[in-house]
């Protein structure tokens, strides 16, 4: 891929930097959105889905009941940011492999 070096770049920096969410959590946020099913807290998938597929209807609502459930903002924030690459990088690899002329998955 040209860009491999900055998608891993991107990647590496969601998952390793320093955060409030631990690492496995932000992987398995980052890997649901990319179509991977399993790994997401029960109570996160809701909100993961929702941004992965919909991130327009994202509402005050959605980040409220995920403050009132006990995240902090920089949760919210960590998980939104996992879920977002996460469902980026999963519509770049169907966008490259239609290119080639793959089948989507």
């Amino acid at each position: 891929m040209r860009y491999e070096a900055f998608r891993k770049r991107l990647v590496d920096a969601v998952l390793h930097t320093p955060g409030d969410t631990p690492e496995t959590v932000r992987r398995a946020v980052l890997q649901h959105a990319a179509g991977a099913r399993d790994g997401v807290p029960p109570a996160l998938t809701r909100y993961v889905d929702l941004v992965a597929r919909h991130a327009y209807r994202v509402t005050n609502e959605d980040v409220a009941a995920l403050r009132a459930a006990g995240h902090s903002d920089d949760t919210i924030f960590e998980i939104t940011v996992a879920a977002a690459v996460g469902a980026a990088m999963h519509g770049l690899e169907r966008g490259l492999a239609a290119l080639r002329g793959e089948e989507p998955d």
